[in-house]
């Protein structure tokens, strides 16, 4: 960093990664104030000490050359393939044209990249090219490094494309028969490079989870949802009635909701899934009773199990009207109000790219009624 004081003296900040070093303009001389430290004792600070003890005028390219740091000396891929060129090829001609560059410009990046690391790798007069000891060393390790570097672009490629990734998936039990593995094996077949892992999770579970960033994306059902989750509907249907194959209401083809006001119902448990359960009771209430709440459970194939086990009556999502159909029966319900929805969860600010497209296929592939 450069400062004018006046037209004839300017002050040069040494840069170190000390804060210790501390140069001043004082009277034409350039005093350094250098606390004694071992690691501040070298090349650079000796020079510019010495430079000190007499008046002197400096300009930037006496700086540049003089104090340049150490650790601008390093090599770069671009003169590292320029290197790899002209040692296989061993003609500075040819190097030039496999390059798409002048030869001059070669010549001169070769030129500056031995200055850097202070060895010759090349041994070369008019008749021909040849590799130092040196220079061969260099090979060895330059095709690996230029060969992992090419990979590690890739691969950061296929990460940004969505190739590549790792996708934590929360689903809720119901997901299971609604085409939830299907469309695993679907994206796995589209990105095999993307592994996914699955965790059963209830709706207010995935909430918290997405918001700690402990699951990319989940499968839930309707509830309340924070503003930093983004909540995509991806089916809405009605609800049906399930009963055992051997209640008396097993023989109509509907029922009416006020018909169950004598029935022991199973519901989910309130801190599993209150949003189920408050509306289920909300829609009793409509039709004019309070249900008899005998049982209750975690998800919906252990209400439907217990329904066939003649534990008593529930409320279940149309799309799950398949499960255990030689045991329970499933009857629409007249003037239901009551619907349901699946909905595909995600952080609002949504960086992996892999993410929107298991969300796509998800989409595609969950079936509204199996």
């Amino acid at each position: 960093m450069q400062r004018n004081y006046s037209s004839c003296y300017r002050e040069y900040y040494f840069h170190h990664d000390h804060p210790d070093a501390l140069p001043f303009v004082f009277s034409s001389r350039i005093i350094i104030r250098i606390k004694r430290q071992p690691s501040l004792i070298n090349e650079e600070n000796r020079l510019l000490a010495w430079h000190c003890m007499r008046p002197i005028h400096l300009n930037f390219r006496t700086i540049n050359h003089v104090y340049r740091h150490q650790w601008k000396k390093k090599m770069e891929l671009r003169q590292l393939r320029n290197f790899l060129a002209v040692a296989e090829e061993l003609h500075f001609g040819r190097a030039a044209k496999r390059l798409h560059i002048s030869q001059p410009a070669l010549s001169f990046d070769i030129r500056k990249l031995e200055e850097r690391i202070g060895v010759k790798l090349f041994l070369r007069n008019n008749k021909e090219v040849r590799l130092t000891r040196c220079g061969d060393a260099l090979l060895i390790k330059c095709r690996s490094l230029l060969e992992g570097a090419d990979e590690l672009q890739q691969m950061l490629h296929s990460y940004a494309q969505g190739k590549k990734g790792f996708i934590r998936l929360g689903f809720i039990n119901s997901m299971l028969y609604r085409g939830l593995p299907e469309a695993i094996a679907q994206f796995s077949r589209q990105y095999p490079g993307v592994a996914v892992a699955l965790k059963e999770m209830g709706t207010q579970e995935q909430i918290l989870a997405l918001e700690k960033r402990q699951i990319d994306i989940g499968c839930a059902n309707g509830a309340h949802f924070p503003p930093c989750i983004r909540a995509d509907v991806v089916v809405e249907e009605a609800f049906v009635c399930c009963l055992p194959q051997a209640h008396p209401l097993h023989q109509q083809a509907t029922i009416d909701l006020s018909a169950l006001r004598q029935e022991s119902f199973i519901l989910f448990a309130p801190e599993v899934s209150p949003h189920f359960h408050h509306q289920i009771l909300a829609q009793c209430a409509a039709a004019g009773f309070y249900p008899r709440i005998q049982h209750q459970a975690r998800t919906w194939e252990t209400i439907i199990t217990m329904v066939g086990m003649g534990l008593g009556i529930a409320l279940v999502p149309q799309g799950l009207q398949h499960i255990a159909t030689e045991r329970v029966g499933y009857r629409p319900l007249v003037d239901m109000l009551l619907t349901t929805r699946v909905l595909l969860l995600r952080h609002q600010d949504v960086h992996e790219s892999c993410i929107p497209l298991l969300a796509q296929v998800l989409q595609n592939h969950i079936n509204p009624v199996a």
